[in-house]
């Protein structure tokens, strides 16, 4: 009752923000199906302030979430990849949604370290900078020098921020509830599944921890790699509430292209090395950087590509790695019917709609944006019109694939600036042709069989120790081989088949 109570109050305050700010919109959009919300709406347009009635939706939007706290930008930023849900003019408004705020005082960040590690910042730090060189929603960075002379940069969370935030979910999780409970139509969009989203985003982000493990895992699968550089880790220095990483020295960012020019660095082949790079990320590793824009991104004086900020990050499982590399191939040679199949292959859209008519939707998505002239094909664009058929064919939204088409995006956004007349696609083409030859072939589908033939015989012991173990012991059995014998005997087997596979 409590909670119901200060979950409505606060809702009527959003609301009035968001009524001030013109960001109530969506509510005329559904006059036709719901006159009440277009009354609801026609009535919080008065309301709007007459400085920004002139602004585009989307950026009435953003100025309103920005002025809501940080829920709301992290929000923002989780709705600009769902174009299916709010448009694609009001998800490209929401994507430029920044998160800068008005930064804390350097005397609390250095309480919370002080508190984080139970010692003096002095025993950490012999400089540590309190005018802090970036402030988001969430947490800000100040430089710093470690005892031992290293250059660091140390983030610190916002006091109080994880409290804010939790009430905010909460609120997130009850609306999601009762949308999904008053409009069952909505529950295809998984507003449900949209908050736990959120909160997994929330979670890492306010757990540094967890952000410099990301960090970490992204270091490591590109350890050695001559053109991409992530800086290192000093767990030491870090903790649940903060954390210390090697502070990148000498940088441009990647949107500055006067100053690349000036540094002598060529755009075209810092293009050619993101296209790389994000290809290994996505198709080798499956975990990519989920939050590409230039702020996150410098280019170091030798070329090398360096990365900051780990807060969020994507996965893809081999298998949906695998689909991806096939409706990219099936659309850039503009086969529609492969289009179809490997959507309903993967169980993206359901067995009973009609898969010409998908042929003819993606048909209609692609000839439009693969007919343009090459350096202006956008494949984020084209994933994020094909997200909005989801309607008619009732596909359920896929959540690993929306971060991956607003990460495109990003990168499309960035390889434009460093070089208008290419596209990084194309750039990539050789990696990915040679990927999928290695993961689609005959010679790779022989292999990941044997791979989980293999995997099946190293089970056999566990599963046959249990079926011993759950017979009656009283009972007379018959003379059969111990788990671990048939097990050794079947295995034997499979190892000849696996080779007979690969050699042969």
């Amino acid at each position: 009752m409590f909670s119901t109570l200060r979950h409505l109050l606060r809702l009527s305050r959003i609301g009035y923000v968001l009524a001030r700010h013109g960001a109530l919109f969506p509510l005329e959009q559904l006059a036709t199906q719901h006159p009440a919300a277009g009354f609801a709406g026609r009535t919080a347009r008065r309301l709007t302030r007459r400085d920004l009635r002139e602004l585009a939706e989307g950026e009435r939007l953003a100025r309103a979430l920005t002025a809501l706290g940080p829920s709301f930008v992290k929000l923002g930023q989780v709705l600009s990849i769902r174009a299916d849900l709010i448009g694609e003019t009001v998800a490209r408004d929401l994507a430029r949604l920044q998160d800068r705020l008005p930064p804390f005082p350097g005397a609390d960040a250095r309480r919370i370290i002080e508190q984080s590690f139970e010692r003096p910042v002095s025993d950490l730090f012999a400089q540590f900078d309190d005018v802090p060189v970036a402030a988001a929603s969430v947490a800000q960075v100040h430089f710093a020098e470690t005892t031992d002379g290293r250059e660091v940069a140390v983030k610190v969370l916002r006091p109080g921020v994880e409290r804010a935030l939790a009430t905010d979910l909460a609120l997130f999780a009850w609306i999601a509830r009762w949308l999904e409970r008053l409009l069952p139509g909505s529950r295809r969009l998984k507003p449900v599944e949209v908050v736990r989203t959120l909160s997994e985003v929330v979670a890492i982000e306010t757990d540094l921890r967890m952000e410099a493990a990301a960090g970490q895992e992204l270091r490591e699968n590109f350890e050695g790699d001559p053109g991409f550089m992530v800086p290192e880790i000093d767990w030491m220095r870090t903790a649940a509430r903060v954390m210390t990483l090697e502070r990148i020295t000498g940088g441009v960012r990647a949107d500055d292209t006067a100053a690349l020019e000036a540094a002598g660095l060529d755009g075209r082949e810092i293009m050619a090395n993101a296209a790389r790079v994000f290809f290994l990320q996505v198709f080798r590793d499956g975990f990519f950087h989920g939050d590409m824009h230039p702020g996150n991104l410098f280019i170091l004086p030798d070329g090398r590509i360096a990365v900051v900020d780990f807060g969020i990050m994507g996965r893809l499982d081999r298998q949906s790695r695998l689909y991806l590399a096939e409706m990219l191939r099936a659309f850039l040679t503009r086969d529609y019917d492969a289009v179809a199949d490997v959507h309903f292959a993967a169980g993206f859209v359901p067995p009973d709609q009609s898969r010409p008519l998908f042929a003819q939707a993606a048909r209609s998505i692609g000839e439009p944006i693969l007919g343009k002239p090459q350096n202006e094909i956008s494949i984020g664009r084209l994933l994020a019109q094909l997200f909005q058929v989801t309607t008619t064919f009732q596909m359920e939204t896929q959540p690993q694939l929306l971060l991956l088409q607003k990460t495109m995006v990003q990168a499309e956004g960035m390889a434009r600036l460093l070089d208008p007349g290419a596209n990084m696609w194309v750039l990539a083409e050789p990696l990915i042709r040679e990927w999928m030859a290695a993961n689609l072939g005959p010679r790779a589908r022989a292999e990941t069989t044997a791979r989980e033939m293999l995997h099946l015989a190293q089970r056999l012991p566990r599963i046959m120790d249990r079926l011993e173990t759950l017979s009656d012991p009283e009972r007379p059995r018959p003379v059969i081989m111990s788990g671990s014998r048939l097990s050794a005997a079947i295995g034997g087997g499979l190892l000849v088949a696996l080779l007979w596979l690969i050699l042969g």
